[in-house]
């Protein structure tokens, strides 16, 4: 999907992402803690930040930038994903919308994070957030790394079920974790102190039919559901995860996820000059 058709067609989200929320609310979006965590606390998160999650889904990292004293805001595609964010955050302004127009004021927030959420075929989503961020304003945004030389590779094959043209967009998607690209990206909507880490993520499952439910619940895995049926994709994922099962541990998927680290400037460009 092209920038322009994302900016115009964000309202399908919802397909995806929000037929299970709750699965994924529940089952999927925990083992993403690590994740959470990790970026919040590079950037610092505490107590007088006023912190915009964009993409939100629902709302677990909210919920946790608000444990460290943040006062947070979020935006989110899928109505039915926003439904359980505001229900886990009641003292947040969580709203449906798209972040490529987000409905807050220039320079309303001091840290802007996204889990995941801004893709290689989304990329002016990020001018938004410079926006929306005050001078000086931190950025956190995690991207998926090296999926080929993760360890847990095997527990994303089964989006490979989806139409070719589905399965060469979202290689398209996860574009900003090579080497370079997402650094470039970000200078070039003026984004500067630019660091790359690693971010630690995985996946845990209790069995092979809970890992099958679990990856149902996702955006992806719908697009291979279009293709194949839902019956057919549980099958296979469960069948394929069968291999990955340890006597006594849970089934475990180490999966590679970049971050990055960046700011708005102090001034712009012609105030420095």
């Amino acid at each position: 999907m092209t920038p322009t058709a994302a900016r115009a067609d964000w309202k399908v989200v919802d397909e995806g992402w929000g037929r299970k929320a709750v699965d994924f609310a529940a089952l999927s979006e925990p083992s993403n803690c690590r994740e959470y965590v990790a970026l919040h606390h590079r950037l610092a998160v505490g107590d007088g930040d006023r912190l915009i999650d964009v993409a939100c889904g629902a709302g677990l990292a909210i919920e946790l930038a608000h444990a460290r004293g943040a006062t947070c805001a979020g935006i989110d595609a899928s109505p039915r994903l926003v439904a359980v964010a505001r229900d886990r955050n009641p003292q947040a302004d969580v709203r449906v919308g798209d972040m490529h127009a987000m409905p807050w004021t220039d320079a309303s927030f001091d840290v802007a994070t996204s889990f995941r959420g801004i893709w290689g075929t989304t990329p002016a989503a990020l001018g938004e957030i410079h926006r929306v961020l005050v001078p000086g304003g931190r950025l956190g945004l995690t991207v998926w790394g090296h999926i080929k030389a993760s360890p847990g590779a095997w527990a994303l094959a089964p989006f490979r079920m989806a139409a070719t043209a589905k399965v060469e967009n979202q290689a398209e998607m996860v574009s900003l974790g090579r080497p370079g690209v997402g650094e470039e990206l970000l200078a070039r909507y003026g984004f500067t102190d630019i660091e790359r880490m690693h971010v630690p993520f995985a996946w845990e499952f209790s069995d092979p039919e809970m890992y099958a439910r679990v990856l149902a619940s996702t955006g992806p895995a719908y697009e291979a559901i279009q293709n194949v049926g839902e019956d057919a994709f549980v099958a296979a994922a469960a069948e394929q995860a069968r291999e990955h099962v340890r006597d006594g541990l849970p089934l475990r998927a180490q999966i590679n996820v970049v971050g990055y680290l960046a700011r708005k400037p102090q001034t712009s460009p012609k105030e420095a000059e």
